[in-house]
């Protein structure tokens, strides 16, 4: 490693190992492993959720790849896997990014501290694990390949095309990538051919020419139309969508003093609306706006004594630590735990269970039967409706409780404590995450 990049690489490794020692599984996870153990014991791609009693035929399914990657992730070792997996994935994206930084000539200072940024800005992105995961490193490749090729046009530009392909196959934020790579053909590079050809490699995917009803059905869900969940807008309410604000305006202000291309400056413009309208969007700002905010920064280099240089060196000790943590603690438990979901599968009697989205895929991975679960937008939108507004705890959402006689919820959601005041359902146990209730006879 040179000493002039020992900073940056510093900052690398510590917000790679920072993920490895918080992170946690989120919502949006487990029922990939899930539709991916049905796919690979089965041999074949079903045309609804088979862990789901709500209706859900005729859906569509894309990111099969992806699926197929987490059930394998999830066989090795559960939770943990996925942990080290997303710690595998954010140390690839830092590195992208500072390779990006690199070829623009920016500072090691400066690209350190930038790339400690990073974590704060996005550390719901960074430090829960989603199916977003693979779209991290992915959309820092793109990014990279686009700036290479603006510095010095030529026949790489036409690698977007099978990118854009496995990117299909994986996760759905690459359309993100798509309209960033569509700004950049048509505003810097005019090639009209390459810009069809990527669009034609997002239905290179099991479904084909259907990719895009997959894609509309989507954006057009309830949870999308309602900003609900990981579709809700950027929030004064929110203090991680507060510390994204107070970190990525800054590096807004110094990215535009670096005079960047003015596709550049489209791009920045679209993923800053993309951000406000939808939170979790607001990853791609960040690692879209990392390197002309880099290069923009002025700050004195730090020169590195031999003192100094034993302290970096040293300093190293840290996110080391922080990285064989992943492999040895067990990840923050966020669904219910084992005996409390085997007592609410031994109450249900073989009937589908109504579970909140997290512990829904949870009994989904275990090859339990629910109402509904994630992909929500596999299913009819009136049960997406009734679901979100039980979700909410809002009284339109009691329908669904109707039919139902064992409830499994997340402790402390608006769910939950709705449950607590209904003389219909009482608690029968609980743990460190969630809360059984049965329908009194």
């Amino acid at each position: 490693m040179r000493v002039e990049s020992r900073l940056s690489w510093l900052a690398v490794a510590a917000g790679s190992a920072l993920t490895a020692s918080v992170a946690a599984v989120g919502a949006d996870a487990r029922w990939l492993a899930a539709l991916g153990a049905v796919i690979a014991r089965a041999g074949h791609i079903p045309s609804a959720i088979p862990y789901a009693a709500a209706p859900s035929q005729d859906w569509v399914n894309v990111p099969v790849l992806g699926e197929l990657v987490f059930h394998l992730l999830w066989a090795l070792d559960g939770d943990r896997a996925l942990v080290v997996a997303q710690a595998a994935a954010v140390a690839a994206t830092l590195a992208l990014v500072l390779r990006d930084m690199r070829a623009a000539r920016a500072s090691d200072t400066a690209s350190a501290l930038v790339l400690v940024a990073i974590p704060f800005a996005a550390a719901s992105s960074l430090f829960v694990v989603r199916a977003q995961m693979f779209s991290l490193p992915l959309f820092a490749l793109l990014v990279l390949l686009l700036r290479s090729d603006a510095r010095a046009p030529s026949r790489r530009v036409w690698l977007l095309v099978p990118l854009v392909a496995l990117w299909s196959n994986l996760h759905g934020a690459v359309l993100a990538g798509l309209f960033v790579a569509t700004i950049y053909l048509l505003a810097q590079r005019r090639a009209f051919a390459v810009l069809v050809a990527a669009w034609a490699a997002l239905f290179v995917t099991p479904a084909l020419v259907r990719t895009g009803d997959y894609y509309w059905s989507v954006l057009h869900s309830e949870p999308a139309a309602s900003g609900f969940g990981l579709w809700a807008p950027l929030s004064w309410h929110n203090p991680l969508d507060i510390v994204f604000v107070a970190v990525v305006v800054p590096l807004l202000v110094v990215a535009v003093r670096s005079h960047p291309r003015r596709w550049e400056l489209y791009c920045l413009a679209f993923l800053a609306v993309s951000a406000v309208h939808v939170a979790r969007n607001s990853i791609w700002l960040v690692l879209f706006v990392a390197t002309p905010a880099a290069t923009g920064l002025r700050v004195r280099e730090v020169s590195l004594s031999a003192s100094r240089r034993v302290l970096v060196t040293a300093a190293w000790i840290v996110p080391m630590v922080l990285l064989l943590s992943a492999f040895v603690r067990d990840p923050v438990q966020s669904v219910a735990g084992p005996a409390l979901r085997a007592k609410t599968v031994q109450l249900a009697g073989g009937a589908p269970v109504l579970a909140d989205a997290e512990d829904a895929e949870q009994l989904a991975l275990d090859g339990r039967r629910v109402w509904i679960a994630n992909p929500v937008d596999a299913f009819d939108r009136r049960d997406q409706s009734l679901y979100l507004d039980w979700l909410r705890g809002r009284s339109a959402g009691d329908a669904l409780l109707r039919r139902r006689s064992v409830v499994l919820v997340m402790l402390d959601s608006p769910a939950q404590k709705r449950l607590a005041h209904m003389r219909a359902f009482r608690e029968v146990d609980r743990d460190a995450a969630a809360v059984l209730y049965r329908r009194v006879s």
